[in-house]
C-alpha cells in the first residue's frame, strides 16, 4: 500500500503558535502506515480500495442513531433521547476526530489514510456529510418529534408562542434566578473579544447607544446550571436562551438591543500529555485539563436567522473557516432533550426493565445474599449485563471480598466508574480492613480524566496502592482479582469483562463478563497485575491475549487456523462482535478467510472499515449492526475450530489504539456452558429474522426487515427465567 506524506497548510496561524505563546508545540498522533506481509496477503492486495474510511464510517454510525429517532415504532420520549445522543456523539466526534485531522494538516503531517484519502479530502467529506446529518437532525426535531410531543401534551415552544401570563412568569423567573448569574461581555477597544468555552451556548448581541448612534457587540453566555428547556407548567417548556434574549434590555439598560442570535462553538478537546515520568502523570494531566478549555475551534453552530454582519464578526474573531460554520434551525444544542426524555411519562418510554440476578448467584430460600465465593467454587458464571444484574454479581463479588476476613488481597483495574461508586467504596473498606488493595487507575480515560483523578486521590488516601498504568499505554482492560486463604490453600477468584466497573452504565450498556476460579486464568491475571504494577520482561500468558503484545497476533493466528481447518475439510467459521473494526491486519486476515471460503459473520456497532460483498474478496463476509435501548458494548470472538469451538471475550476493539496503545485483555472461555451460551447469543444476533442494519460494499447501511429485535428478545428471555427470589435492581 502506498503511503504519502505531504505538507498541507490551513489558513490561520496554527503553525508555530507554541513559540509565540510559550505553550509547548503539540505532538500529533498520526497512525503509522500499515506495513503488511506482502507475500502473505498478495491475494487481497490486488484490491487497493478494500478499506472504507473510518471517519466517514463513524458518521454513518451516528446516522443509524438518527434513524432510531426517526423510527415511529419506538416510544416517543426514547426517540427524543436519541436526538440528544446524536448531538453528544457528534460533539465528541468534532472535538476529537475532526480536531485531530485539523492538527495534522496544520502541522504539515498529512498521511494518506488506509482508505486512500488524504486528511484534507476526508475533512471535506466530513463537512459535507455532517452538514447533511445536522440539517436532517434539526428537521426531525422540528417536523416530527416536536409535533408528536405536542399531540401528547408536551409542548416545546419559543418566546413568541407564550401567553402574556407565561411571559410574566418567565420575566419574574429571569429577574430572580437567571439575571444574577449572567455576565454580559462587551467588545470594544478596551474589551477584547471574550473567550468562548467549548460547547457553551451563547447569545451574540448587537446593541446601539441611542445618544451616539454607535453600535456595539456583546456576548452573553447561557448558564449551563439551569434547565436547558425552562418549564412553564402544564408540560410546556421554552428554551432558556429565548427567555434571556427577551430580557436583554435588563442587561444593557439605556441601550437599544438591535438583534441577538444564538451560537455555539466546538473546540479541540483531546488531550496531549507527555508521559516521560509516570510519577508526574497526575500533575501533567491536571495541567492539560486546564489547557483543554482553550483548544482551537473546530466548528461554529449558528441559528440560520443570524445576520451576515454578526456572522462575519464571529467567523473572524473565532478564526474559523466558512466550511466550519453550520447554519441550523433553532434551537441549537439538543442535548437538552435528555431532560424532556426524563419526564415522568412511562407510556412514552420503553417498558420498565429490571435486571435479574444470575441463576447461579440467586438466593435460595434465604434472605441473605448468596456467598459468591461458594457459588464460584461450584461453577463458572458467565454474565451478560444489563440482563444479569451488575449489583448482585460483579459489585457483590467486590463487596463480599472487602468484608470477607479470609480475603488477603484485591486487585482491580478502573477505567471509568460512577461518581458514587460502590466499587470504590468497597475497595476503600478493604484497605481499611487491612487487606492488600491494588488499583490500576486509568486517569487518561477521555472526558473522565477529572473524575478519575479525584477517585485516584481518594483511594490513595485510604491506603490503597494506586498505579497509573504503563507509560505510553492506556490501561483499558477490565479485571478484578481476589486472593483468598482457604483450607485447601490460596485460591484466586477472577472477573474478566468487556465493560467498565460502573454501576450506572451497567444498566445501559450491553456487556459480558466471566467470574471464575480457573487456575490457569487466575495465574495469568495475577501475572498481568504484577506486570502492570512492577517490572517484567515475561509477557506470555496461557489463557489470555494481552495487547499490545499478543492480542492482534493471537487473533490473526486463530483466523489462520480457521483457514487451515477449512482447507482440511473440517468445520470452520468465524463470528466476531465488536464496537469498531478498523485494524488493517485483522481486516486483511478476514479477507483471506473469505477468499478461502470460510464463513465470516461480523456484528459491528460503530465504525467498520471492512468492505463486505466485494466479488473475489469478501463475498463470505456479511456485516451487521444492532442499535437499540442498550449500547451494544461487548467484544466476542468465536471460532469453530474444527468442531472444538473457542470463544474469547474482552476489552479490545479491532482498532490501532486498542491493539497498539492500550493494555487490553481477551480471555478464552474455559467451560462448555459459557461457550454454548455466547454461541447461542451469536446465533440470535446473526439470525435473518433479527432486526439489524446491513453494510454494503460502498459503505452504506440499510435496515433489514427482521421482525425480532435482539435486545427485546433477550429481555423477554430473562423475564421468563426470573423468579420472585431472584429479582434485583441493577
Amino acid at each position: 500500500m502506498s503511503v504519502e506524506i505531504t505538507t498541507e497548510h490551513q489558513s490561520g496561524d496554527a503553525i508555530g503558535r507554541g513559540a509565540a505563546t510559550g505553550v509547548p508545540d503539540e505532538s500529533y498522533d498520526v497512525e503509522g502506515p500499515y506495513e503488511p506481509d506482502h507475500e502473505a496477503i498478495a491475494a487481497v492486495e490486488e484490491f487497493d480500495d478494500r478499506f472504507l474510511d473510518r471517519e466517514l464510517s463513524w458518521l454513518r454510525f451516528n446516522q443509524r442513531v438518527l434513524e432510531l429517532a426517526e423510527d415511529t415504532s419506538l416510544p416517543l420520549l426514547e426517540r427524543a433521547r436519541f436526538l440528544a445522543i446524536f448531538t453528544s456523539n457528534l460533539d465528541e466526534f468534532f472535538m476529537v476526530r475532526v480536531a485531530g485531522l485539523k492538527r495534522r494538516i496544520a502541522a504539515g503531517v498529512a498521511v494518506r489514510a488506509a482508505s486512500g484519502l488524504m486528511p484534507r479530502e476526508v475533512l471535506d467529506q466530513i463537512w459535507r456529510t455532517a452538514g447533511e446529518l445536522m440539517q436532517r437532525h434539526a428537521a426531525v426535531f422540528r417536523d416530527d418529534i416536536k409535533p408528536a410531543l405536542r399531540e401528547h401534551d408536551i409542548e416545546l415552544v419559543r418566546w413568541n408562542d407564550l401567553s402574556p401570563d407565561e411571559r410574566a412568569t418567565c420575566q419574574e423567573l429571569f429577574r430572580e434566578r437567571v439575571f444574577p448569574v449572567l455576565t454580559p461581555l462587551a467588545v470594544d477597544p478596551a474589551h477584547p473579544f471574550p473567550y468562548i468555552s467549548g460547547l457553551s451556548l451563547n447569545l451574540a448581541v448587537l446593541i446601539r447607544n441611542p445618544h451616539t448612534e454607535k453600535e456595539h457587540f456583546a456576548r452573553v453566555k447561557v448558564p449551563p446550571i439551569f434547565d436547558r428547556f425552562m418549564p412553564l407548567g402544564n408540560a410546556r417548556f421554552v428554551p432558556l436562551e429565548d427567555v434571556i434574549g427577551a430580557n436583554l434590555d435588563k442587561l444593557f439598560p439605556g441601550m437599544e438591543v438591535l438583534e441577538s442570535h444564538t451560537f455555539r462553538v466546538t473546540r479541540n478537546e483531546d488531550l496531549e500529555v507527555e508521559e516521560d515520568d509516570a510519577e508526574n502523570l497526575l500533575a501533567a494531566l491536571e495541567k492539560e485539563l486546564l489547557r483543554r478549555r482553550f483548544g482551537p475551534p473546530v466548528r461554529l453552530e449558528v441559528e440560520e436567522s443570524i445576520s451576515e454582519p454578526v456572522l462575519e464578526l464571529l467567523i473572524s474573531e473565532l478564526d474559523v473557516t466558512e466550511p466550519e460554520v453550520a447554519r441550523l434551525p433553532g434551537p441549537l444544542d439538543l442535548r437538552g432533550l435528555h431532560g424532556i426524555a426524563d419526564l415522568d411519562r412511562g407510556e412514552l418510554k420503553y417498558p420498565n426493565f429490571v435486571p435479574s440476578t444470575h441463576h447461579r448467584l440467586a438466593e435460595v430460600e434465604s434472605s441473605a445474599p448468596v456467598d459468591v465465593f461458594k457459588a464460584l467454587r461450584r461453577r463458572n458464571v458467565l454474565l451478560q449485563h444489563p440482563y444479569d444484574s451488575f449489583a448482585t454479581s460483579v459489585q457483590r463479588f467486590v463487596e463480599q471480598a472487602a468484608a470477607d476476613p479470609h480475603v488477603l488481597a484485591i486487585k482491580q483495574t478502573l477505567y471509568r466508574t460512577s461518581g458514587d461508586s460502590p466499587i470504590i467504596d468497597a475497595l476503600i473498606d478493604a484497605a481499611d480492613a487491612g487487606k492488600q488493595v491494588l488499583v490500576i487507575v486509568e486517569i487518561k480515560a477521555r472526558f473522565d480524566e477529572q473524575a478519575n483523578i479525584r477517585w485516584a486521590r481518594k483511594l490513595e488516601q485510604a491506603g490503597c496502592h494506586v498505579v497509573y498504568g504503563l507509560v505510553g499505554l492506556k490501561t483499558h482492560c477490565k479485571l478484578a482479582l481476589v486472593v483468598r486463604d482457604e483450607p485447601e490453600g490460596i485460591r484466586r477468584y477472577v472477573h474478566v469483562g468487556t465493560g467498565n466497573y460502573n454501576s450506572k452504565t451497567a444498566r445501559l450498556y450491553e456487556d459480558v463478563g466471566l467470574l471464575t476460579t480457573d487456575e490457569k486464568i487466575g495465574a495469568d491475571v495475577a501475572h498481568l497485575f504484577n506486570n502492570l504494577s512492577g517490572w517484567s520482561v515475561n509477557a506470555s500468558y496461557d489463557e489470555l491475549l494481552v495487547a499490545p503484545d499478543s492480542a492482534r497476533s493471537g487473533l490473526l493466528d486463530a483466523i489462520h487456523r480457521e483457514i487451515g481447518h477449512h482447507r482440511a475439510g473440517h468445520d470452520a467459521r468465524i463470528r466476531i462482535k465488536v464496537n469498531s473494526l478498523v485494524d488493517e491486519a485483522v481486516i486483511d486476515a478476514l479477507y483471506l478467510a473469505s477468499q478461502e471460503g470460510v464463513e465470516v459473520d461480523l456484528l459491528v456497532r460503530g465504525i467498520c472499515a471492512l468492505r463486505p460483498g466485494v466479488p473475489g474478496l469478501s463475498e463470505h463476509i456479511p456485516v451487521r449492526s444492532v442499535l437499540g435501548r442498550f449500547l451494544e458494548h461487548s467484544r466476542i470472538f468465536s471460532f469453530e475450530n474444527a468442531g472444538d469451538p473457542q470463544v474469547w471475550i474482552g476489552s479490545a476493539d479491532m482498532m490501532h489504539r486498542n491493539l497498539d496503545r492500550r493494555v487490553e485483555v481477551l480471555v478464552r472461555l474455559p467451560d462448555d456452558d459459557s461457550i454454548a451460551s455466547l454461541r447461542s447469543l451469536l446465533d440470535l444476533a446473526f439470525d435473518d429474522d433479527t432486526n439489524a442494519w446491513v453494510l454494503d460494499s460502498e459503505g452504506g447501511w440499510t435496515r433489514n426487515s427482521g421482525e425480532h429485535h435482539l435486545q427485546e428478545t433477550l429481555i423477554e428471555r430473562h423475564r421468563r427465567r426470573r423468579t420472585p427470589s431472584a429479582t434485583s435492581t441493577a
